[in-house]
């Protein structure tokens, strides 16, 4: 991850500074972050909403999943995540006042599930998302570690690639986790048939 601006900027700014179709960017307490992802993370991700796509396709869900976007925390003008994979709902996106505009989400409803793969900054993912997703309202939240790369504390010892599903029960966020052979279950997608292992050999792939 690279800082590009030393100046703290607030996320209407950050929207007006976004290069249009160049590069992946986030806000994280008003500094600019430029990702920088290999190439087998991108795999994964792509893969994942392949994947996703086709069961939106399949079962006529009302999803749809944008190139990218911005998410808003609730309590913070000066950030904003942009997922990895990230499920809309074409309806309740009519109501969010920043989508039109700058593509940003601001309202939890709207997201069906995000999914974060998870890199070298894997406390993003494990902590902060965590918590931001889950104050936002958001159902499902996903944490691909393909690599094994996040803390004892999160994925065991030893460590091993884990797939982590949080969903959101009652306002807070109840994990399960799958490793090998499991069946990923998904609330969003309940005839999802995919395994932690198949997303974890795209992973494999040329490294």
């Amino acid at each position: 991850m690279l800082q590009t601006l030393t100046e703290l900027i607030d996320l209407e700014q950050f929207s007006e500074w976004y290069p249009d179709g160049y590069g992946k960017f986030e806000l994280h307490d008003g500094v600019i972050i430029e990702m920088q992802p290999t190439g087998t993370h991108e795999q994964v991700g792509g893969f994942l909403g392949l994947k996703l796509a086709v069961q939106i396709e399949q079962n006529n869900l009302p999803y749809f999943i944008p190139r990218q976007c911005i998410v808003k925390p609730v309590d913070s003008a000066k950030s904003g995540y942009n997922p990895d994979v990230i499920v809309l709902d074409w309806d309740a996106i009519n109501n969010e006042p920043l989508w039109n505009k700058d593509s940003t989400i601001t309202q939890g409803k709207t997201v069906r599930l995000i999914i974060e793969v998870v890199s070298k900054n894997w406390q993003d993912d494990y902590l902060t998302k965590l918590a931001e997703y889950e104050k936002l309202g958001i159902p499902e939240y996903w944490i691909a570690d393909y690599l094994a790369l996040g803390g004892r504390r999160y994925i065991g010892n030893p460590k091993q690639p884990t797939i982590s599903i949080y969903n959101l029960v009652e306002g807070e966020y109840q994990l399960t986790q799958f490793t090998g052979n499991d069946v990923l279950i998904s609330s969003t997608f309940p005839n999802l048939n995919l395994t932690a292992d198949e997303i974890f050999q795209i992973g494999k792939q040329r490294n």
